[in-house]
């Protein structure tokens, strides 16, 4: 299992923002912090799924301090 740290800001516009800094690209929003957490949680699942597809290393790039919240395959 793979865990990463989720990153999550409110918008000027109310939405929540959410995003893995560990996997460019791979981000998303909702309407409340748990949506936008849920949303992330499976494009992160999506995205493990192409890395593997194509081939590419899914171990995270090393070990840090991760406070909460967090995504994990």
């Amino acid at each position: 299992m793979n865990v990463y740290q989720a990153r999550v800001e409110k918008d000027a516009d109310g939405r929540w923002s959410a995003w893995v800094e560990e996997l460019p690209g791979c981000a998303t929003w909702g309407y409340s912090q748990d949506e936008a957490l849920a949303a992330l949680n499976e494009a992160v699942a999506v995205y493990i799924e192409d890395m593997i597809a194509a081939g590419e290393d899914v171990a995270p790039t090393g070990n840090v301090a991760i406070e909460k919240p967090i995504v994990s395959t």
